[in-house]
């Protein structure tokens, strides 16, 4: 029997000195609850993921240095912690896991296995390493892999079980995306089975500018069956006891072993289970494709309390206007940082109606967060005298309208400078897709919370704030109305896009499923719908280009996930181009 601890911390890129207190802190836990080892995520002494950081050898060597000192107050329980670790060759630079103990580092593992797509761009940075070497703690030999070892078959976490692992101790920073809990366990089940031996899963919390880490850390038995599962989105230092299955090694593996003292492997008798209270690990739950909205809005939660926090902001500011999505963004940062932190600006102009200033009013007194009421109409009616002479009588058009985004903007990036807050974009995934919206007006800001959130999900959310307890936050009103920008009057979405119920399919198609028109239209989608569509969607390129990061909640965002050229002209169907 062998006593775990999974430590899913919350740490910060470069805060190196922050990071090794929370390490120490995590340890000490496990350690109060008798563990044998303490695992600790990918590269958690850097932070996850530290770019081009890596690129800066006294960042490598400051690294090693804070794992000295983790090293020297690991003297109870064995600690495993990721770090980049380099120095051991010229330019040569590894992710790593290193064993502590005794007050000393009892050895390394290098991960053999680097991500280069959607999020991760591993093989910049890193070289790959070999499996191995297990190590003997607690009377059973463990093996140590690293994130993206567990997911390749016949990988090195394979080599280790048939060198004679007995257990595998998994390191891994995995961002949230909605489905990934559910695929995470299925291959964690799967790879238990197949190899016949316990993985103990531990992963990063907390958000790092788009990333979001869930934890959801987790222990699978050698049935493959998840026997213990960590809280999502929190921290928790969860302690297990495993029972590990003897399994012969292979001494002609070419694997070395390594032995490792721990405090169950140097006090006699203690193989049988300890009688210690341990705190309470969550049962597993059903394995569902589809994520929740509590599950998505607890990520956005998070990923917008930690950009905000983590940056050193005390407040920020966004712009309301009795839509959908300013009202949800306002109740997420409401949520996330406390409505005292969170002014709300109301900036109606001639086109606004009464029920929008009315709707927003509603919302910001739900919340309990500030509000401050500019109108724009003085501003709009000098921008737009000063220009008469050069628009020279031409009727009115995007011009016109994109002034008030724009006089809007200025006025919040004013308040911002001012009083050191941050401002938060609004826009959805839909509007960023297709181009409906304007640049430097609603595009502005240094977060846009919902960008990757499609614009009928943002009603699901919506919705699903105000199931809870209380009075629900967001007026009713805000999510039967027609959608609009108010920018000219009785202007509607739908007088410029698709229903949204309708454009939702045909761009996530387009963006997540990365399928072509020609595709699209061999399904049998309409033609007009789907080539408006895709005309609308690259000709926004370098809108989203200029826009600001957005917390990534699906398998494909708009930034390092999707990577398209500005100046194109492939457009993916024959006579188009």
């Amino acid at each position: 029997m062998l006593r775990i601890g999974l430590c899913q911390v919350n740490l910060v890129v470069g805060d190196l000195e922050s990071n090794l207190e929370r390490i120490l802190a995590g340890l000490r836990e496990a350690e109060a609850f008798g563990a044998d080892v303490a695992i600790f995520p990918e590269l958690a002494v850097s932070g996850y993921p530290p770019e081009d950081l890596l690129l800066k050898p006294r960042f490598l060597e400051d690294c090693r240095s804070a794992l000295e000192k983790l090293a020297s107050a690991a003297d109870g329980c064995v600690a495993v912690v990721g770090l980049p670790l380099g120095g051991e060759r010229a330019g040569v630079v590894y992710n790593a896991a290193a064993i502590c103990a005794e007050g000393a580092v009892a050895g390394f593992v290098r991960k053999s296995q680097l991500p280069n797509y959607g999020v991760f761009d591993e093989r910049r940075y890193f070289s790959p390493g070999e499996a191995g070497p297990l190590f003997r703690i607690g009377g059973a030999n463990l093996g140590v892999s690293i994130c993206e070892d567990l997911w390749i078959d016949g990988g090195a976490v394979n080599e280790l079980a048939e060198a004679g692992a007995e257990m595998i101790l998994n390191l891994n920073a995995s961002p949230y995306s909605q489905g990934k809990v559910a695929e995470r366990m299925e291959l964690l089940g799967r790879r238990a089975a197949e190899i016949r031996c316990p993985i103990a899963y531990v992963n990063l919390i907390g958000g790092q500018d788009e990333l979001i880490f869930d934890g959801n850390s987790m222990l699978f038995n050698a049935s493959g069956d998840c026997a213990a599962r960590a809280a999502a989105f929190a921290e928790q230092t969860l302690v297990v006891d495993v029972e590990v299955p003897e399994r012969a090694r292979a001494l002609d593996s070419g694997i070395d072993l390594v032995s490792v003292s721990s405090p169950r492997s140097s006090s006699p008798g203690s193989s049988s289970p300890r009688s210690e209270a341990l705190p309470p690990g969550r049962p597993p739950e059903h394995r569902s494709v589809s994520s929740s909205p509590s599950e998505v809005y607890s990520a956005l939660v998070l990923g917008t309390r930690d950009y905000v926090s983590k940056n050193g902001f005390e407040r920020v500011c966004l712009g309301v206007s009795g839509g959908v999505d300013s009202a949800l963004t306002a109740a997420i940062a409401c949520d996330a940082l406390g409505p005292e932190r969170v002014c709300c600006v109301l900036m109606p102009s001639r086109f606004t109606s009464p029920h929008s200033i009315e709707d927003a009013e509603e919302l910001c007194e739900n919340l309990g967060a500030e509000l401050r009421v500019i109108p724009i109409e003085p501003v709009h009616s000098a921008v737009l005298e000063l220009l008469e002479p050069e628009f020279g009588g031409l009727p009115a058009d995007l011009a016109e309208e994109n002034l008030q985004p724009r006089i809007r903007a200025v006025l919040l990036m004013a308040l911002a400078n001012k009083f050191g807050w941050l401002v938060l974009a609004t826009g959805n995934k839909t509007e960023s897709a297709v181009g409906y919206s304007t640049l430097y007006g609603d595009t502005a800001g240094a977060l846009a919370v919902i960008k990757d959130v499609w614009k009928m999900q943002v009603y699901d959310l919506a919705r699903f704030r105000n199931s809870g307890t209380g009075r629900p936050p967001i007026p009713e009103r805000i999510l039967t109305k027609p959608p609009t920008a108010e920018l000219r009057e009785d202007q509607r979405d739908d007088q410029s896009l698709p229903p949204y119920a309708v454009l939702d399919p045909v761009v996530r198609a387009l963006v997540e499923d990365d399928k072509t028109p020609a595709e699209l239209l061999a399904e049998g989608l309409d033609a007009e719908l789907v080539l408006s569509t895709a005309r609308l969607l690259d000709a926004a390129e370098h809108k989203r280009r200029q826009s600001p990061p957005c917390l990534r909640v699906t398998g494909k965002a708009f930034g390092k996930d999707r990577r398209m050229p500005i100046t194109s002209r492939y457009r993916g169907v024959r006579g188009e181009s």
